[in-house]
C-alpha cells in the first residue's frame, strides 16, 4: 500500500493542470485517496481495491443514400467505471453478482455512469462518490453471500485467486489527432450513392464514414494513473438487392484505419464499389446451394471469423472459472488442440500487418495492465488463455492484458489481434489442386470456395450446443472434375469448434486481415484477425432462414438507366 501510495504522490506531482485530461486525472486521484481513507462501513470489511476510469467518447459520421446526404452526425458521452473489491486478492466479492440484484433495488435510487462533458473536477468527484458508495454496498453484499456459500464447499487447493496482483503503472499520452475531413466526405458520400442510380436492381444502398476517437483517464489504488487515446476510422458501403425467387441479398465493404489517409476515396473507393455491386449483381443470378458436407478452402476472411468464433472465444480466461459455461478448453494446457502446424497469437502491440492498421492495437488493457502478447497455441499445443485480472486454473497467475470492456463495462478477458500462423503453407493454386483431390477422395461432385463473410456469431455457455455460426456472402462451388467455379448463395456455414478445426489440413502463404468489432458480456471492443486461406476436409453448411419477400412493387423514382442504354 505504501508504494501505491508513493506512486499516486508522483503521479499527482507531475501532472499538468493545462491539460483538461490529467485534471481530470488529478480529481479521480482525490477521490480515490479520500474513499480509500475512509470508505467503511462500521462492523465490516473496507475496500482492498478501488479503481476509476473516466471514458470519453467523441465520434462524428456522415452517411448518404441515394445521391443525398442521410446522416450528419456528432456524438460526445463520458462514461464512469468503477470497481469497488472487498476481501482480499485471494479471495473477494466478484463471480457472485446475480443478473437482477433485488436487494439493492430496494433503496429505489442507482446512481448515474456518466460522467461530466465539461471537466469540472468537482462535478466529476461528486459522481464517482456516489457510485462508489453504490458499488462499495453491492460488492459488501455480495462477498459476504459469497462467504456464505463457501461454508457448504468442500476446501479445493487449486481454486485460482479472485485477483492478480500487478505492478501499478504511469502513463501520459499526448493527444491524438482525430482530424475528419467532414466536406470532403460529405461530397465523397453523395458522389458514390450517387453512381449506384444506375443499378435499378439495387432496392437500397447507403454508404457512412466516422471517426471514433475515444480518450480514457484510469487511477487505482494501487498507484496506476494513465490518460491513453485512440482513434479509428471507417468507411463502410452497403447495398441490397432480391433474387428473382425473393431472397434478400446484401453485400457491403468495410474499411477502418488509425488515420484518415488510410480510407479508400476517389477512383479507388469506386473501383471497390463497383466489384461490390457487380458480385450483389451475380448473386442474384446464382442458384440456391443445398445443404451440403466436404471439402472446402476459407479464404482469409472466412478463416479469421473460424478462428474467432470457433477458437479465440472459448480462450478467454473468465470462461474457464464459469460453471455456466462450456469450457471448450478447460483443463487443456500442454495438450494438442489444433493441428501441429497452426500457432495462434494474439498480439495487442502490433499496429499493422503491411500497410493495413490492426483495430485492436493498444499498449494498457483497460484493469491499467501493459499489453503483451500471448501465445495461445504453439505447433497445435494449447500454452495459455487471454487474461485478464481473474486468473485461471492451471494458467500464469498474472494478467496478459487482455482485460477490456466497452466504455461504462467491467473488464473481462477479451481478443485484440489474434494472429494465426503456419508451418505447412501452399501456393493458391496448389490449394486448389489439393481441393480438388479431396472431393475426389470423398467422392464429392465438388468442393467449395468461400470467399468473404458477413460476420459470426458463436455460444459458450454449458446449457447451449457447443457450435457457431459463420455467414457467408460469397461461395463458390469447384467442380472435381474441371476445377470450374460456379457462384452459389443461400447458405451458412454451421459447426462444433472441436471438430471444426481439427479438420484443417493445410493453410495458404498469404494472410489477409479481417477488422471489425467483437461483440460479448463487456460489451463491443475493436478486434482484428490475421489468417491464412484453409483447406478443411469436411465443413457443413446449412440452408439460410427463409428470408423472402416482394420487389418494391412501383419502380425506383431515383434510379435511372446507364447512360450507354439511351443511345
Amino acid at each position: 500500500m505504501m508504494l501505491a501510495l508513493l506512486l499516486a504522490a508522483s503521479a499527482a506531482a507531475t501532472l499538468d493542470q493545462n491539460d483538461p485530461r490529467q485534471r481530470q486525472l488529478a480529481a479521480m486521484g482525490e477521490e480515490l485517496q479520500r474513499a480509500q481513507k475512509s470508505l467503511q462501513l462500521k462492523g465490516h470489511e473496507a475496500p482492498y481495491f478501488i479503481s476509476y476510469a473516466v471514458r470519453a467518447i467523441n465520434i462524428q459520421e456522415v452517411g448518404a443514400k441515394y445521391g443525398a446526404l442521410f446522416v450528419d452526425r456528432k456524438r460526445r458521452e463520458k462514461r464512469l467505471q468503477v470497481d469497488v473489491r472487498v476481501g482480499s486478492y485471494q479471495f473477494d466479492n466478484t463471480g457472485t453478482q446475480e443478473l437482477f440484484d433485488l436487494d439493492s433495488s430496494e433503496s429505489g435510487y442507482s446512481a448515474g455512469r456518466e460522467a461530466p462533458l465539461d471537466d469540472d473536477p468537482a462535478a466529476l468527484r461528486n459522481a464517482l462518490w456516489l457510485l462508489t458508495d453504490e458499488t462499495y454496498k453491492k460488492s459488501l453484499s455480495a462477498y459476504l453471500k459469497k462467504k456464505g456459500k463457501e461454508v457448504y464447499r468442500p476446501d479445493d487447493p487449486d481454486t485460482p485467486p479472485s485477483f492478480s496482483r500487478e505492478q501499478p503503472n504511469v502513463s501520459i499520452d499526448p493527444p491524438a489527432a482525430h482530424g475528419f475531413d467532414r466536406a470532403g466526405w460529405e461530397r465523397e458520400s453523395r458522389e458514390q450513392t450517387e453512381r449506384l442510380a444506375v443499378h435499378p436492381e439495387l432496392f437500397d444502398s447507403q454508404m457512412r464514414v466516422s471517426v471514433d476517437h475515444e480518450e480514457r483517464e484510469l487511477a487505482s489504488s494501487e498507484g496506476t494513473r494513465l490518460v491513453t487515446e485512440r482513434v479509428i476510422y471507417g468507411l463502410h458501403v452497403q447495398a441490397y438487392a432480391r433474387a428473382p425467387d425473393g431472397m434478400l441479398l446484401e453485400n457491403s465493404r468495410d474499411y477502418y484505419g488509425a488515420a484518415e489517409k488510410e480510407l479508400p476515396r476517389g477512383a479507388a473507393l469506386s473501383a471497390r464499389i463497383d466489384e461490390m455491386v457487380a458480385e450483389l449483381l451475380a448473386l442474384r443470378k446464382a442458384p440456391v446451394l443445398d445443404p451440403y458436407t466436404g471439402p472446402a478452402l476459407l479464404e482469409p476472411e472466412a478463416a479469421g471469423v473460424l478462428f474467432h468464433e470457433a477458437v479465440g472465444h472459448r480462450l478467454e480466461g473468465e470462461r474457464q472459472n464459469d460453471d455456466k459455461d462450456g469450457r471448450t478448453f478447460k483443463g487443456q494446457i500442454g495438450k494438442a488442440i489444433l493441428p501441429f502446424f497452426l500457432t495462434i497469437t494474439d498480439d495487442p502491440l502490433q499496429r499493422s500487418m503491411g500497410p493495413v492498421s490492426l483495430n485492436g492495437y493498444y499498449r494498457f488493457d483497460d484493469q491499467g495492465v501493459p499489453a503483451q502478447r500471448a501465445t495461445l497455441v504453439d505447433k497445435g499445443v494449447l500454452k495459455t488463455f487471454l487474461l485478464s485480472r481473474a486468473p485461471v486454473e492451471g494458467a500464469p497467475p498474472r494478467s496478459n492484458g487482455h482485460g477490456r470492456s466497452a466504455p461504462g463495462r467491467d473488464p473481462v478477458a477479451r481478443m485484440s489481434n489474434l494472429i494465426i500462423e503456419s508451418s505447412k503453407a501452399l501456393s493458391w493454386k496448389q490449394l486448389k489442386e489439393a481441393l480438388v483431390a479431396e472431393a475426389k477422395r470423398q467422392d464429392k461432385p465438388f468442393g467449395l470456395v468461400i470467399r468473404d463473410v458477413t460476420g459470426g456469431n458463436t455460444d459458450t455457455s454449458s446449457y447451449a450446443y457447443q457450435a457457431f455460426k459463420g455467414q457467408p456472402r460469397l461461395v463458390y462451388k469447384v467442380d472435381a472434375k474441371t476445377g470450374e467455379e460456379t457462384l452459389v448463395r443461400g447458405v451458412e456455414i454451421v459447426g462444433t469448434p472441436l471438430s471444426s478445426i481439427n479438420k484443417i489440413i493445410a493453410t495458404g502463404d498469404e494472410r489477409r486481415v479481417f477488422n471489425g468489432y467483437c461483440g460479448a458480456e463487456s460489451g463491443y471492443v475493436p478486434v482484428s484477425t490475421v489468417a491464412p486461406t484453409v483447406l478443411v476436409s469436411e465443413i457443413e453448411l446449412q440452408r439460410t432462414r427463409k428470408d423472402t419477400g416482394r420487389p418494391p412493387v412501383l419502380p425506383s423514382p431515383w434510379a435511372r438507366p446507364p447512360v450507354s442504354a439511351t443511345r
